[in-house]
């Protein structure tokens, strides 16, 4: 299948990754050509550690970097696309913009999809002539390291693909879960009800930012802690979703004042080296100090 991934950060990467490793013919665009050589070189320095570790063979690895090109054109990019995945940073009129762009040169029989996780699949796919061939996949941010994708179909998506999208997600290999255009769709509202559940704990002084995570991790054997993956993913990404979904969804998503105050303090996690942790060498070190002053 020819799979074209229009989008060529950190998600676009991840998203041409588990493609190209399955398998498929896959053309990351992106708008600066160095992005877009970035991309490309992300995936291949992954699939060979993929290979290293004996997760794919070498011939497995050879050819999904043969099947991996890169352009900053859209039309060159899309042109002969059964599948194209949308996976820009853009707002709604952004995102409409692209599917409407994208629309103009593929053809009818071709699946359009967007990797969003905030906006509505629905409204985006009003952009299109045929919005009956949209659909919305919710990915990981790393998605070759997690076996778990939403697929979400628009109002407007017809069965045909909807049964599609789920086919296509499970030849990745992986597990496709079906999943209402609603706000936050399911992983993320259940993975960000643990954080805010955790993060009253530590405001409450019921336990500690070590022990919150410990009792997912080893009470449920969770690979990592509700606090540290809110390191990993930024706190200031969290409360902007929490400030949308609690608008959205009501005051049980209301972000905890420990998180605002860290986020206002610029501790945002992991990539500045201090969140509900301190960070060093990548991983983390010691729980921040100040989290003591809520217990």
């Amino acid at each position: 299948m020819n799979v074209a991934v229009v989008g060529a950060g950190s998600l676009g990467a991840g998203i041409a990754h588990v493609c190209a490793a399955a398998g498929h013919t896959v053309t990351v665009r992106g708008v600066e050509p160095n992005v877009v050589m970035d991309a490309i070189d992300t995936v291949s320095n992954r699939l060979e550690g993929g290979a290293a570790a004996g997760d794919i063979s070498s011939k497995e690895q050879h050819a999904a970097d043969d099947a991996l090109e890169g352009t900053t054109n859209v039309q060159s990019a899309v042109d002969g696309a059964d599948l194209v995945i949308e996976a820009t940073s853009s707002d709604l009129d952004g995102k409409r913009d692209t599917f409407a762009d994208v629309e103009g040169y593929v053809d009818e029989e071709t699946v359009i999809a967007t990797a969003t996780t905030s906006l509505s699949v629905t409204a985006i796919a009003t952009a299109l002539e045929h919005p009956e061939r949209a659909v919305g996949f919710h990915f990981a941010d790393q998605p070759h390291l997690v076996e778990l994708v939403e697929v979400v179909p628009a109002d407007q998506t017809d069965d045909e693909t909807a049964a599609f999208a789920v086919e296509f997600i499970e030849g990745l290999g992986t597990e496709p879960i079906v999943v209402a255009d609603a706000p936050g769709l399911a992983s993320d509202r259940l993975g960000l009800s643990l954080a805010v559940e955790a993060m009253r704990m530590v405001e409450d002084g019921v336990t500690d930012v070590r022990d919150a995570d410990a009792a997912m991790e080893l009470g449920y054997d969770h690979p990592v802690g509700p606090l540290e993956l809110s390191d990993r993913v930024g706190l200031d990404t969290r409360l902007d979703t929490l400030e949308r979904l609690s608008d959205e969804l009501g005051d049980r998503f209301e972000p905890p004042a420990i998180l605002r105050e860290k986020v206002d303090a610029g501790d945002t996690g992991k990539s500045v080296g201090r969140g509900f942790y301190v960070w060093e060498s990548g991983e983390p070190e010691a729980p921040g100090d100040d989290t003591e002053d809520f217990a």
